[in-house]
Order: structure tokens, then C-alpha cells, then sequence
């Protein structure tokens, strides 16, 4: 994959990508990253600047809605209080001019340039898919086990898990009863992570959440809604 950045007016900085991946070309607006536009390999950078130009007043629609979104992101520093389940995040300067990431059992260290602001976009990002790898290891250490520990306990059976890192669900059940867990739950106290383990075992018998549902849910949990309630106080979307 190839690309350039190129200014444009009442917009800013534009990214344009060149995939061999890419069939279509396409444009999207995303968080910390700006606008991004995707053109299949053969299609020149002058084609992906006309697409711009005729996507202008789209662009400027949704820019303000994506400035929003950042205005909530965390920005983390030296003085941030960020753990994971097993894990502190540590931020320092060094003596170096690249960024170093260590994931330790106990910690993910971030060192950084000590001539570049921590906010910086590169700086965050790095800190952010460090987060994300931590993140990964501990789902995978402790989800699948937990799962077969409730399943077993409570006489239900699944196909397969996955550890996804969704933006959106804790969890979802396929049709086939295949579990996919969010990482991010990574980030929640242990009865919330069982809440959404039974939650999605529960789906494997009841699809939908009718009547049925709950009536099992709060056969396992007693007030099922009110954990509910417990678990919208948090955010899968943590920066």
C-alpha cells in the first residue's frame, strides 16, 4: 500500500491510500486519522483528488460529528491512571528520537522522544495499539477458560470463540453458537465479564432477547437488567 497526503481547503490534510486490495474507491472519516480515501492500485492520485472535490460538502457535513467523537478521546500522558486487568500503563521520555513499547506481565511501558509532545498524533497512537496488544494477550490468557467454566457450570454449550476487538458489542452468538468476545472487557470488574459470558451462552438457547431470554438470564442472575444497567456505565470506546 501506497500513499500521500495532500491539503485542501476548508478540509485540511487528506489522506490517499492505493490498495492492491481495493476494487472501489472509497472515503471515510475516522477519529484521530482524518479523512482517508482507499483507491484500487490503478487509479492515479489525481482521480482520488477529483472524487475529493465532488465529496466536498459530504466531507464538511460529517467532519464536525468526527471532531466531536475526538473531543472525547483520551489523551494519554505521564500522569494518565490506566490499567488493564494485569496491567499499568507507564509512560516515559528517553534519550532516543524513536518511540519503544514493552509489554510486560505487570505493565506496558511507552518511551518516548524527549523533544516531542506526548499528544502528538504518532505518539498516541503508538500508546493506543500497545494498549490494544496488552489488551489481546489478557483475553486470550482468561476468556476462553472463563467461558467453558460458566458453560460447563451452567450446562450450556457453544461452537467456537473469538477475541475480537469490536467497536461496537461485548459480545454477540452466531446462529451457529459461535461466541465472540470483545477485548475490552479486558478493562471490565470480573462479574461484568461473567455477566456478558452468560449473557451470549444464554443466546445459544434463547436468539433474540424476548421474554425467554430474560426469564433464563435471571434464573443465573437473579436482576439480570440491573447488571445491564451496570454495564452501560461503561464504554467499549475508551479514547
Amino acid at each position: 500500500m501506497s500513499e500521500k497526503i495532500f491539503y485542501l481547503e476548508d478540509i485540511g490534510n487528506v489522506k490517499i491510500r492505493k490498495s492492491k486490495r481495493s476494487k472501489n474507491v472509497s472515503i471515510a472519516i475516522k477519529p484521530d486519522q482524518g479523512v482517508i480515501v482507499t483507491l484500487p492500485y490503478f487509479i492515479s492520485y489525481k482521480h482520488g483528488l477529483r472524487v475529493l472535490d465532488q465529496r466536498k460538502d459530504w466531507i464538511k457535513k460529517h467532519l464536525p460529528k468526527i471532531k466531536a467523537i475526538e473531543e472525547k478521546t483520551t489523551v494519554f500522558s505521564e500522569d494518565s491512571d490506566f490499567k488493564t486487568r494485569n496491567r499499568t500503563l507507564i509512560i516515559k521520555k528517553h534519550n532516543s528520537e524513536k518511540v519503544k513499547s514493552i509489554i510486560k506481565s505487570d505493565s506496558v511501558q511507552i518511551f518516548y522522544p524527549e523533544n516531542v509532545a506526548v499528544n502528538n498524533s504518532e505518539i498516541q497512537n503508538i500508546i493506543k495499539t500497545s494498549i490494544i496488544k496488552a489488551l489481546r494477550i489478557e483475553a486470550k490468557e482468561y476468556l476462553p477458560e472463563r467461558t467453558s467454566e460458566i458453560a460447563q457450570k451452567l450446562n450450556l454449550s457453544y461452537n467456537k470463540l473469538f477475541v475480537k476487538n469490536n467497536k461496537t458489542l461485548w459480545g454477540s452468538c452466531s446462529g451457529k453458537n459461535n461466541i465472540n468476545l470483545n477485548l475490552h472487557l479486558m478493562r471490565l470488574p470480573n462479574h461484568l465479564i461473567d455477566y456478558v459470558i452468560i449473557h451470549e451462552l444464554c443466546h445459544t438457547l434463547e436468539k433474540n432477547h424476548g421474554a425467554g431470554f430474560w426469564g433464563l438470564m435471571d434464573s443465573i442472575l437473579g436482576d439480570s437488567k440491573k447488571i445491564s444497567k451496570e454495564l452501560k456505565q461503561f464504554s467499549i470506546r475508551f479514547y
